[in-house]
């Protein structure tokens, strides 16, 4: 962490895009229409009623991109982003959308080991998997591309995760323990770190997108690079990357454009 950074001003996206509710609102929106138009599989992975995925199958072959939503692990689900999927199924590749609980009615760990749980669902399709997520869903992403996978289920292939594609992700939270967000959170800094996967081992294989949307803050782009710096000096194949114009809420939006640069660089993580 930096001295003299104002972390609640660098990490309050809410406060940063005031236009924020009409732009959820979007999504829901779009995301309802996606729904009527192509109703997904649903798929559970654990007892609780979040504890599902939305598959929007295209065909019956080749990789699944997964899709975890963001909302400070505090907000939010799945049903906000079926539109998300747009992008993708049109040429062809599947996407999942896990929904997870919320704090503080769990922990951070919790949702990590929530959303390992809803990869090894997935896993029983017997596909690559590409993991992708916005915000805390870009941490999401990122702790499961850097998950032992045959030590969390011995049955499970050590390269599940092909690629990890993080948009707006926070790898660090360390910063985050003294602003509002931590209210639900709870984490202090020992916590903070164990959950922060900018802190783990590095990938032994696969690959890293980070990209952050041009308007973001300083932080936003920092977390970004610094992951891509610290895990590419590990051996990792790492890139950066820009969305022109976007800011937080903004960011997301190329996953629902079949022609945007994101849709495809997910196809070529995907090998598609």
């Amino acid at each position: 962490m930096s001295a003299g950074v104002d972390y609640e001003v660098e990490y309050n996206n809410r406060a940063r895009v005031p236009e924020n509710p009409s732009l959820i609102a979007g999504w829901a929106r779009d995301a309802a229409a996606y729904r009527e138009r192509h109703a997904p599989r649903s798929i559970p992975y654990g007892p609780g009623a979040r504890h599902s995925i939305d598959l929007f199958p295209a065909d019956d072959k080749g990789p699944i991109v997964v899709f975890i939503h963001g909302g400070y692990w505090q907000a939010l689900d799945s049903s906000f982003f079926s539109h998300l999927a747009g992008g993708l199924n049109a040429h062809g590749i599947g996407v999942a959308i896990p929904c997870y609980d919320l704090c503080p009615d769990v922990t951070v760990d919790d949702i990590i080991a929530q959303m390992r749980s809803a990869t090894r669902e997935l896993a029983r399709l017997g596909r690559p998997l590409v993991v992708s997520g916005h915000s805390a869903g870009g941490h999401l992403a990122a702790c499961l591309l850097a998950t032992d996978w045959p030590q969390f289920d011995a049955s499970l292939p050590v390269d599940l995760v092909v690629a990890a594609y993080a948009i707006s992700g926070l790898f660090d939270l360390g910063p985050l323990v003294e602003t509002s967000i931590n209210k639900a959170l709870r984490l202090d800094q020992v916590t903070a770190r164990t959950v922060s996967p900018l802190f783990w081992n590095a990938p032994s294989r696969g690959a890293l997108d980070a990209v952050v949307g041009a308007k973001e803050s300083s932080e936003y782009h920092r977390q970004s690079r610094t992951i891509v710096d610290r895990w590419g000096e590990a051996g990792l194949a790492t890139r950066f990357g820009i969305v022109p114009d976007a800011n937080h809420f903004t960011a997301i939006a190329p996953l629902a454009d079949p022609e945007s640069p994101m849709v495809s660089r997910l196809r070529e993580l995907a090998g598609r």
